[in-house]
C-alpha cells in the first residue's frame, strides 16, 4: 500500500490503483507514442472506485449503492460511446493528442506526459468520485430529499448528454458517407439539434453531472463544502481548456465556425438565434 493520508481506507485502495494507473499510461505514452492511454480508461476507473468503496460497506449502504450504480451507468454509456467511435483500438488516438504534438516540442509534450497527461488527469478522475469516500465516512446516515433529487439530476444530465453523443454520431456518420460519395459537405461541423442551443452540450452535462454528484456528500455530512468537492471543480476546469483547444482547431478547419461561435454560447443554453432557426 502506497503511503497517504487515506491508506486503509477503501477509496485510499482507489488511490493506490489511480496511482499505478498513471504510471501505466505514463509508460505505454513513452513505449507506444500514443496519448489516449488516459482516454481509456476515463470511463472505467470512477465506476471501478466506487465498487471498492461499495464492496467494503458490503453493498448495505443505500447512499454509497445508489451512487455506484449512477456511476456504473455512466461509465457503460460513455464505454460504449467510446468505443464505436474506435477509442479502443490500436491507433485510436483522439485528434486533440495529435494538434498538441504537432504544436509543442517533444520535451514539452514528456514533461506534460509526466505531469498532467497521464498523472494529472487520472488524479482528475480519481478526485471528482471521491464524494464517494464521503458518503462512506457517513455510511450510516439514511437517504434524505437531497440524495433523491441527486439521482433525479444525474440521470436528466446523462439522458441529455447521451442524446448529444448520439445526435454528434450521427452526424459524424453521415458527413462520412457523403464524403465518401464523393457529395459536397455543405454543413462541415454540427450545430443542430443541441448544439443549436450551446456550443458544448455534452460537456455542459458531463459537468453538471460530477456536479451534481458532489451532492451526495453534502446529504451524507451537511457540509456545503469538503475536499471532495475539488473533482468537480478540477473536472470544469479541464473542460474548459478541453473546449478552448477544440474551438481552436476547429476555427481553422471550418470558415463558417466564428460565426456559430458568435450566434450560439459556448456552455449555458439562451434561446436560439433567428438566423440559426430552420
Amino acid at each position: 500500500m502506497i503511503p497517504h493520508p487515506l491508506a486503509g481506507t477503501p477509496f485510499g485502495t482507489a488511490l493506490d490503483v489511480c496511482i499505478v494507473l498513471a504510471a501505466l499510461c505514463w509508460l505505454l505514452a513513452v513505449l507506444t507514442r500514443e496519448y489516449s492511454w488516459v482516454d481509456r480508461l476515463w470511463s472505467l476507473a470512477p465506476p471501478a472506485y466506487c465498487l471498492i468503496v461499495a464492496a467494503d460497506l458490503g453493498f448495505e449502504s443505500a447512499r454509497v449503492t445508489l451512487m455506484t450504480v449512477l456511476v456504473l451507468l455512466w461509465g457503460i454509456r460513455l464505454t460504449y460511446n467510446f468505443a464505436r467511435k474506435g477509442g479502443y483500438r490500436r491507433g485510436g488516438e483522439d485528434y486533440r493528442w495529435g494538434y498538441l504534438r504537432d504544436n509543442v516540442s517533444n520535451l514539452q509534450l514528456q514533461l506534460l506526459n509526466a505531469t498532467f497527461i497521464a498523472p494529472g488527469q487520472l488524479g482528475i478522475v480519481w478526485l471528482f468520485s471521491a464524494p464517494i469516500h464521503q458518503a462512506w465516512v457517513h455510511a450510516d446516515k439514511p437517504l434524505g430529499w437531497l440524495d433523491y433529487l441527486a439521482a433525479v439530476l444525474f440521470l436528466v444530465f446523462l439522458a441529455f448528454e447521451s442524446i448529444a453523443d448520439a445526435q454528434m454520431w450521427r452526424f459524424q456518420q453521415n458527413k462520412k458517407r457523403l464524403v465518401a460519395e464523393g457529395i459536397e459537405v455543405e454543413q462541415p461541423f454540427m450545430r443542430e439539434g443541441l448544439f443549436r442551443f450551446c456550443r458544448h452540450p455534452n460537456y455542459l452535462c458531463e459537468m453538471a453531472l460530477w456536479v451534481t454528484f458532489y451532492l451526495f456528500a453534502v446529504s451524507a455530512s451537511w457540509r456545503i463544502w469538503h475536499w471532495t468537492g475539488l473533482g468537480c471543480i478540477a473536472l470544469i476546469l479541464l473542460f474548459v481548456g478541453s473546449a478552448r483547444m477544440t474551438e481552436q482547431i476547429s476555427s481553422g478547419k471550418y470558415t463558417g465556425y466564428s460565426s456559430y461561435q458568435a450566434a450560439v454560447p459556448k456552455f449555458i443554453p439562451r434561446p436560439v438565434p433567428s438566423r440559426l432557426r430552420r
